[in-house]
């Protein structure tokens, strides 16, 4: 049985955590959108810029193709609804704000997002209030695009509204 799992929710909210529960559990390829999405980040040439929806679709599609089972996990529905079909299982991690931000704040380091923990803790006061903005944004991250997303998906659904301790 093919089991393909997306996983989505706002920043903090314990997508990778639980992605890599998963993935370890079930012996499943795991993609973290966050790889495919953004430009690599130099700081000293600004804001990081997002690369190119095709460019991003192009990698998730020859992951997807290279492996029948899998997880992929991020906050990018623009990304996350190429594969929405595809997905055999959905978890939408609609944690409360301040459990988000909570989390990022226990935010283990992130070695492919980040090139030393001390970068990512420099980031962290912008990554929280980006956290914050969850419920008044209107975009791709927001909290109502992956209600959106969540409304259309077919496959097995499930919504987690608290942290949790143990894998599903």
């Amino acid at each position: 049985m093919t089991k393909t799992i997306l996983i989505f929710g706002n920043s903090g909210s314990g997508k990778s955590t639980l992605a890599r529960q998963l993935s370890d559990t079930h012996s499943l390829p795991h993609m973290d959108l966050d790889t495919v999405a953004w430009q690599p980040y130099d700081p000293e040439q600004g804001p990081p810029e997002r690369t190119p929806l095709a460019e991003s679709e192009a990698r998730i599609r020859a992951f997807t193709q290279a492996n029948p089972n899998w997880v992929i996990e991020g906050c990018y529905s623009d990304l996350l609804e190429r594969v929405l079909s595809e997905a055999s299982d959905v978890i939408f991690m609609d944690l409360p704000v301040d459990d988000c931000i909570a989390n990022a704040r226990q935010r283990p380091w992130e070695p492919h997002k980040y090139p030393s923990k001390a970068a990512q803790d420099a980031n962290l006061e912008m990554l929280v209030d980006w956290i914050r903005q969850y419920d008044t944004r209107d975009d791709t991250f927001s909290r109502k695009a992956h209600q959106a997303l969540y409304a259309q998906s077919e496959g097995r659904r499930r919504k987690i509204t608290r942290n949790q301790s143990q894998p599903l």
